[in-house]
């Protein structure tokens, strides 16, 4: 998706896959920078490690304690710090890194464009899993005002810590850990459940029912359709996948390099090709 908006956008850019070790994670963010790279996505589970290895935080990336986007900057004749991008040969000595969080939002944007725009304000949310993304995602949730968040993860200790440090920053906000008694507005599996065939399901059915919910979403894209989304289309849920949220995290790392707004239609089309071949 992000070469065929750089196609689209005209930029003489490549965006390239590196596997790196979370040792050297460090080491390969100094060697982008001096390579005057424009700047870098990160997965898991570089997220959390980088946040400590910025030069520079934007709000978000401190707001939710983990960095996927990385964009460097240099100073302009004026002093002023500005994306690489805008010096195009020329670029100063001194460069640095700032760090970013796109995931946040777009956990948003998907859940409203692909689902409800209407579903989250007061909304009755269980929450599938707390680790990295699932963290991400209850955090953002609290700050949208959802109404009620019930947290499931295999991990007790790991709920009971998210638990907590949503009640710190949002003591208006009723969080539960363990299963809702009644309907909710929407499940959302952040596990990674779902993945590979044969996974079991994200979630404990003799203890909730699908039936309860009004929609579903799971953060996996490949496969399109989990056996969690399957279920939750039989029992006549509003589904959709994590495709839209990979997408508006992508699309708002461009804008963040590249300072255009990000050509969507033509990046969708490109990752539902990529991932499911039409």
């Amino acid at each position: 998706m992000h070469n065929a908006a750089l196609g689209a956008l005209g930029l003489n850019w490549r965006y390239l896959a590196f596997d790196v070790h979370p040792e050297n994670l460090r080491t390969a963010i100094d060697a982008a920078k001096a390579l005057q790279f424009i700047g870098l996505n990160l997965t898991v589970p570089h997220k959390v490690l980088a946040v400590e290895m910025m030069d520079e935080l934007d709000e978000a990336a401190r707001t939710w304690g983990a960095v996927n986007t990385v964009r460097f900057e240099a100073r302009d004749a004026g002093g002023e710090w500005k994306p690489l991008a805008e010096f195009g040969d020329d670029v100063p000595a001194a460069i640095r890194s700032r760090g970013f969080n796109t995931d946040a939002d777009a956990i948003i944007h998907a859940l409203h464009a692909d689902l409800d725009p209407q579903l989250l304000r007061g909304a009755g949310v269980l929450l599938l899993g707390a680790g990295g993304a699932g963290r991400v995602a209850a955090l953002r949730l609290a700050a949208e005002g959802v109404g009620v968040l019930n947290l499931v993860n295999r991990t007790a200790q790991k709920t009971e810590k998210l638990a907590g440090e949503i009640r710190r920053r949002y003591p208006q906000l009723q969080v539960n850990i363990g299963y809702p008694k009644g309907s909710i507005d929407v499940v959302i599996n952040a596990t990674s459940l779902g993945l590979e065939p044969g996974d079991a399901m994200p979630l404990d059915e003799s203890r909730f029912s699908l039936r309860q919910a009004r929609a579903a979403y799971d953060m996996i894209y490949r496969p399109a359709e989990t056996p969690f989304l399957k279920s939750a289309k039989a029992a006549g849920c509003l589904a959709a996948n994590g495709l839209g949220m990979l997408l508006y995290q992508g699309a708002k790392a461009q804008e963040l390099w590249t300072g255009q707004p990000a050509p969507i239609a033509v990046m969708r089309r490109a990752l539902e090709a990529n991932i499911y071949g039409h």
